[in-house]
């Protein structure tokens, strides 16, 4: 890596996500707090097509979430290409470029008891790699709401098998390609949270096993995630329909993402890039 550690990112933050798969960044959206809490508000008012509620019948609450949404909400495209929050992702995955795959929003209200099942977001996705990273922000302070992420678990050899968060049942046909769905808790697995205050940041590792409690304060907990892709990324094939599907890219095992859909946000080469 040629970039000088910057953008609020430190040797340690780099070791720690290089080394446990996750790290947290205080401040790192700070500057961008308001035009996302606009820009959450516009997704609530208008959800677009992916959008979910995630509250069963025995669920008290209300835990939404909606991805895919940058380019109709603006405020969601200006965080995307926001070159602090990319070069701070660039020297995290240590890679020379980031690609944008997608945003995404998750909204608990309070009271609400639905966990975020713990899951990688790797499988659900149509591509992998070793420099592959997500942003977590929560827009309001969380205590117990936070993101949990079991440490190591990103160099597992056998990925999750990823579920429906409601229904709960397996988001593929089982087959030895994945492991069960563990429970760290009670298997006394090594995990990371943070306490964290508006525009703090975790980034992680898309192949880390992550959850989170319900929300039972009374705040409600915003919180706004980009995915994000470096050098190594590459399109790969899974065994049906992914998430997020992204129909009619007509993309081959091996290749990188197409540039038109998934633009280049930062490269190491260019300050300039639009």
């Amino acid at each position: 890596m040629r970039q000088s550690i910057s953008a609020g990112v430190t040797q340690a933050h780099i070791s720690e996500f290089q080394r446990d798969g996750a790290t947290c960044i205080p401040g790192l959206f700070e500057h961008l707090l308001e035009p996302l809490r606009a820009g959450v508000a516009k997704n609530l008012e208008n959800p677009g097509p992916y959008a979910a509620e995630n509250v069963g019948s025995e669920d008290t609450g209300r835990f939404f979430d909606d991805y895919c949404n940058w380019q109709q909400i603006e405020e969601f495209e200006r965080a995307a290409r926001d070159k602090t929050v990319n070069k701070a992702a660039a020297l995290l995955m240590q890679s020379e470029t980031v690609q944008l795959f997608h945003d995404h929003v998750l909204v608990k209200e309070a009271g609400t008891s639905k966990p975020t099942p713990w899951h990688q977001d790797s499988p659900y996705y149509f591509v992998d790699g070793q420099q592959t990273l997500s942003f977590w922000v929560p827009l309001d302070p969380v205590d117990e709401a936070t993101l949990r992420c079991v440490k190591g678990s990103h160099r597992w050899s056998k990925p999750v098998l990823p579920t429906r968060w409601l229904a709960e049942n397996p988001f593929y046909e089982k087959n030895d390609e994945f492991q069960a769905v563990p429970d760290p808790d009670a298997e006394g697995m090594a995990i990371s949270e943070w306490s964290m205050q508006p525009g703090d940041a975790v980034a992680f590792h898309y192949r880390v096993l992550h959850g989170a409690r319900g929300n039972t304060s009374a705040r409600t907990r915003r919180a706004f995630s980009l995915r994000l892709l470096g050098d190594d990324a590459r399109y790969v094939q899974r065994p049906s329909k992914t998430s997020p599907p992204f129909p009619g890219h007509n993309m081959e095992p091996g290749q990188r993402l197409r540039e038109d859909w998934f633009p280049v946000v930062y490269s190491a080469d260019s300050a300039t890039l639009p």
